[in-house]
């Protein structure tokens, strides 16, 4: 599909990747972005719409989806993550449960809720973001890490779904972005800016994956490997 005239919605869009994926989907010609956010204000970019929107709340999910029928491009972007100290810490089942709250079940209710407006609509086409963490864990991300392996094991059976209604499932990995969630760790970080570009190129192009960032790629090709990243991840800092 292409962006031009297309109508995206973005999860998570008040800060970090969801602004830029809004400012990178209006600069490519979208006709309309909503911007999903728990506290909308009167104060949107041209082209931006705020909607109100929590991952966490069936009822808001649902308003949401009926509010934004016109979406064409889903952006399943909204995303928590916590460090941890040792994953024998017993504090960290709970972050685990608060963390699959909104990043594994958040992004299953939104699919769930747009997926029929995207039928409706055409097809069209939905990103999952995802993270080179789906692959290996290190023990200060296990919670996240096992969110994200979550989300990528139903990205992958959502797409074999959805290709009978004609909508593109892509799944967007990306390794340290230059965040607030990042914010302190001294290690190599990618641009959202960088991060958005490719994914919407990607859509256009009919792509099912897209692993930004070389860290990433390597990560991936050394699954098949005996020296495979996941048993002996780099440090970070």
């Amino acid at each position: 599909m292409k962006i031009q005239n297309s109508v995206v919605f973005i999860t998570g869009a008040n800060r970090g990747l969801g602004p830029a994926f809004a400012e990178e989907a209006v600069k490519r010609g979208a006709r309309k972005v909503y911007a999903g956010v728990r506290n909308p204000t009167d104060i949107s970019p041209p082209g931006v719409v705020q909607v109100r929107l929590d991952v966490t709340d069936p009822a808001s999910v649902a308003e949401a989806a009926k509010q934004c029928g016109d979406t064409t491009l889903l952006v399943n972007n909204a995303g928590i993550a916590r460090l941890t100290n040792s994953t024998l810490e017993p504090a960290m089942i709970d972050d685990m449960r608060d963390i699959f709250e909104t990043n594994v079940y958040g992004t299953m209710r939104v699919s769930q809720a747009f997926a029929p407006v995207l039928a409706r609509n055409g097809g069209g086409a939905i990103i999952n973001m995802l993270s080179d963490a789906v692959w290996f864990a290190r023990p200060m991300l296990a919670a996240y890490s096992a969110s994200k392996s979550a989300v990528w094991s139903f990205t992958n059976a959502l797409r074999i779904e959805l290709r009978g209604q004609k909508t593109t499932v892509l799944g967007l990995h990306v390794s340290f972005m230059d965040t607030d969630m990042t914010k302190g760790l001294e290690i190599k970080k990618t641009s959202p800016q960088q991060v958005a570009e490719a994914a919407l190129l990607g859509i256009e192009a009919g792509q099912e994956e897209v692993l930004v960032d070389d860290f990433t790629r390597e990560v991936k090709r050394s699954l098949a490997t005996a020296a495979a990243i996941y048993l002996n991840p780099p440090e970070i800092g």
